[in-house]
């Protein structure tokens, strides 16, 4: 019989066992013997112990109350692996700063600066955030590193006793090469010209420059018209390799049709653009790059 707030519970004689079983598993969550609401790390516990004596861990409990904890393992348990992503296998040898820039430098080739993530990094090398900052800072110190070592190669490629002229036109084309393979250099080297390694390729145009016989009130004129080249026919090179793998048009189709629209042209008023129609589809950028060294060696010979 209820009536509002007084109520009174009417029960078979019958049930008071059952009544008085819950009350005493009520009885044991407050004084202790069972946490309430029931606990997964408790529950955890309670089971090692059970383990490796199952006399004394059962002793405060009832079979009732270890049926519960049983059930209520067995529930999380299949709860906890529904619906889980596997994880990626970890790897199985040690991790370096080299393992770690050059698959910066892939993600970098493969999507541009965007595709360089921390997730993405970690996803790639099979492993997690803190091994990697154990040996970069951040992105933006990777993304250097990476372009530290595209550049350390093309030095290591000039070849200290090598006709001067020679060794010059070595060093631009290998700076075109690298900024062709890997397009996101050129632009980290112009955010960050105090790069170390960029300063050690400026060095080497001004040693050869000397060697070449330019004199020192031209030599810093000279450097920087030469690099600024290098650097932007570079960059420039890069960009139009973008553009066209973005889209359905090769370089040849690109060539062909902007050729197409030149020679149309009339060349009573555009006689060198129209003469160089031809040309402009035949033409192939690295040597076009290199005659434009060799077109800035003859111009420092005026210098001497």
């Amino acid at each position: 019989m209820d009536r509002g707030r007084d109520a009174v519970h009417l029960q078979h004689p019958g049930q008071h066992k059952a009544a008085q079983t819950g009350s005493d598993d009520r009885d044991r969550c407050r004084h202790g013997f069972l946490p309430s609401p029931l606990d997964p790390h408790w529950i955890m516990r309670w089971i090692a112990r059970w383990i490796n004596d199952p006399f004394q861990a059962s002793a405060p409990l009832e079979r009732q109350s270890i049926g519960v904890i049983l059930v209520l393992v067995a529930k999380r348990s299949t709860q906890g692996t529904a619906g889980r992503t596997p994880r990626s296998p970890r790897r199985a040898e040690a991790l370096s700063r080299e393992a770690i820039v050059q698959a910066a430098t892939d993600l970098l080739d493969e999507g541009g600066e965007t595709a360089l993530t921390m997730r993405a990094l970690t996803g790639r090398l099979h492993t997690g955030y803190g091994a990697i900052y154990h040996h970069v800072a951040d992105r933006n110190d990777l993304l250097a590193a990476a372009t530290d070592d595209v550049i350390a190669r093309v030095l290591a490629g000039v070849v200290v006793d090598a006709d001067p002229p020679e060794a010059l036109r070595r060093l631009a084309l290998g700076l075109f090469d690298a900024i062709d393979a890997h397009p996101w250099v050129g632009a980290e080297l112009s955010r960050q010209p105090w790069r170390p390694v960029l300063l050690e390729f400026y060095e080497n145009i001004g040693r050869l420059l000397n060697a070449l016989g330019v004199p020192a009130r031209a030599r810093f004129d000279a450097a920087g018209t030469l690099v600024n080249y290098i650097l932007g026919v570079a960059a420039q090179n890069a960009a139009n390799t973008r553009y066209l793998a973005g889209g359905d048009t090769d370089r040849d189709a690109f060539l062909t049709a902007a050729a197409t629209q030149w020679a149309r042209l009339d060349p009573g008023r555009y006689p060198f653009v129209h003469e160089a129609a031809t040309r402009l589809r035949e033409h192939d950028d690295r040597e076009q790059f290199l005659a434009g060294v060799d077109i800035f060696l003859a111009g420092i010979a005026t210098l001497r």
